[in-house]
């Protein structure tokens, strides 16, 4: 139990670490408040029994249970609060270091790692700290503080009661130990039961289109309603599984009570005890298990709690892209690459490539499908990086640049546009958050977006839907530069950023396009041959390597690849139906 609370501890920030250790001594000063009722309440008893009965010694014990009861409900609400805000505050942190984490992993991770997973940890996860890690840990050590103050009572009254106390409360804890191992089998089920159910439902929503046009509404249902069912067996099951020990659990509680009182009337009849101390004794029996029966509940949910850190610190450990490097502008803006390999796990993707992209030229890079053309993209970039070899921009490795600084060299327009639910305005201003509108409206411009911005009911305003999905794919496509424009870096990556846009939209986008690439630098993995015809250098990429390099014309003279693409392409476009 005490493991897990220091686990949980370490994982909090310095702050809030520092606000539970606070409360924790508020709930140690107000368990010691609480109980001056019991002095009081001797007080009253010994007068009584003793006749004599004065309104100074009722007044006396007024005011020592009044002084219990405010200061330490007072003292409570303090170490309730602190522990709400280090709960809430902690998981705040941990959400934002997690986001931050996510950005310097190579892109592998998210390639192996369902958006499910991910997704789970920062809301199930993270919620399952905020509110069920601040209440388990205020209850388990109140719980534990409250008992071990009124078993030190005890034993002022009798050291024979005292031990009797002692004796139950090492059998609880062998039991709360056993609860704890039986619940640290369930936690695991229930957590991934829960993991599974978001995953489920992420798939459902994102792949609603193809469900209904292909008609698996009812499969897709029977599915989800499927993994909902196993979710909530094993939430049962833990619930089943934890019953029987949580009930052996409350049944050690009372018999201590009981046998409190027992051990006192014997003692009493006996000759050995004072009537005072009997009857002090019997009252503390009511109140003496209260805290450890609310600290071995709770505590069942302890492995929950750990179950979470140790997921939230799974992905905190994972290693990093190194991002310490320095706050470098490069002069110019030359990409090499010199002999660089990369692999997936054990599959070979990129495969000993060189190659040189001059500043203020248009590299295309073309080939098969699956032969690494967006891979080598993202190296050059360093989405990831290589495993041999290395990527310099400007005469620097690219890992010598610090992140941020090596972004600001780079622009991107990818095949899948991705819009965040927000105003057609922050949409494009997303890599200049502080932009003007007059900014914004001027990228709209030279990306061709303007007129069919201003033709929406509130023009640059208008919340478009998560992905854009409200928006046409040439639209989408024209906002993605607009944002590339906006943000004027001097390199520019298309990732086939034309190759889902229909004809009608396909003058605009180019004109968008050559308004986005002038005087840069521009890497281009294209299928279409107008848009690769007039590149400085076509790279023809294949099974991981450049298997042809040159112009247009030079390719065209070559029995290779890249002229069997090209015929293939203009006979395609003769074709007659």
């Amino acid at each position: 139990m005490l493991e897990i609370l220091k686990k949980f501890f370490r994982f909090c920030n310095e702050r809030e670490r520092r606000e539970f250790y606070v409360s924790i001594v508020l709930g140690v000063i107000a368990a010691l408040l609480s109980a001056l009722k019991l002095p009081a309440i001797a007080v009253c008893l010994q007068a009584i029994l003793t006749g004599g009965t004065t309104s100074k010694a009722i007044i006396l014990s007024l005011i020592i249970m009044l002084v219990s009861v405010i200061s330490s409900s007072l003292l409570k609400y303090r170490a309730t609060a602190l522990q709400t805000d280090a709960g809430y505050c902690t998981t705040a942190n941990k959400r934002v270091q997690i986001a931050e984490h996510l950005r310097y992993l190579p892109m592998g991770y998210f390639n192996e790692n369902s958006l499910g997973s991910i997704t789970s940890v920062t809301t199930n996860t993270m919620d399952n700290l905020s509110g069920l890690a601040t209440r388990v840990t205020m209850f388990v050590t109140e719980g534990i503080v409250s008992t071990a103050v009124l078993t030190l009572a005890v034993f002022l009254f009798d050291w024979r009661v005292g031990l009797l106390i002692v004796a139950g409360v090492v059998i609880y804890y062998f039991v709360n130990h056993a609860l704890q191992r039986k619940s640290e089998e369930t936690t695991r089920r229930k957590l991934a039961g829960d993991t599974a159910v978001i995953e489920g439902v992420l798939e459902y929503i994102r792949g609603i289109a193809e469900v209904k046009s292909y008609s698996l509404t009812g499969r897709y249902n029977r599915r989800l309603e499927s993994t909902i069912d196993e979710n909530s067996a094993a939430n049962t099951d833990m619930e089943l599984k934890l019953l029987p020990l949580m009930l052996a659990q409350n049944v050690v509680a009372k018999l201590i009570d009981v046998g409190v009182v027992v051990l006192s009337l014997v003692l009493y009849t006996g000759g050995r005890m004072e009537l005072l101390n009997c009857v002090m004794l019997c009252i503390c029996s009511f109140l003496l298990t209260e805290g450890l029966e609310q600290a071995g509940t709770q505590s069942s949910l302890l492995r929950v709690v750990e179950t979470c850190v140790d997921q939230a610190m799974a992905i905190l450990g994972l290693p990093a892209m190194d991002i310490s490097g320095a706050e470098l502008r490069p002069e110019q803006h030359d990409l090499h690459a010199e002999d660089i390999h990369f692999s997936y796990g054990e599959k070979p993707i990129i495969n000993g490539i060189t190659l040189d992209i001059p500043e203020r030229t248009t590299t295309a890079i073309v080939g098969p499908s699956g032969g690494g053309k967006t891979t080598l993209c993202h190296l050059l970039s360093r989405f990831w990086d290589v495993d041999g070899g290395c990527v310099t921009l400007g005469g620097h490795d690219v890992r010598e640049y610090d992140m941020d600084s090596l972004m600001r060299n780079f622009s991107f327009v990818f095949q899948n546009v991705y819009l965040f639910h927000d105003t057609i305005a922050n949409n494009i201003r997303f890599g200049q958050p502080d932009a003007p509108m007059e900014k914004v409206a001027e990228a709209a411009k030279k990306a061709c977006c303007y007129d069919f911005i201003m033709a929406l009911p509130q023009d640059f305003d208008t919340i478009i839907g998560e992905g854009g999905t409200t928006l046409s794919g040439g639209e989408r496509q024209r906002l993605s530069i607009a944002r590339a424009i906006m943000k004027d870096a001097p390199i520019i990556i298309l990732d086939e950023a034309t190759a889902n846009v229909d004809p009608e939209n396909e003058k605009e986008l180019m004109e968008a396009i050559t308004e986005l690439t002038q005087e840069k630098t521009v890497i281009m993995i294209a299928h279409r041959l107008k848009t690769v015809r007039r590149a400085d250098q076509i790279l023809v990429v294949d099974n991981g390597q450049i298997v042809q390099r040159g112009t247009h014309d030079e390719l065209m003279g070559q029995d290779g690849i890249y002229r069997r693409f090209i015929s293939g392409r203009e006979q395609a476009v003769g074709w007659k139906i």
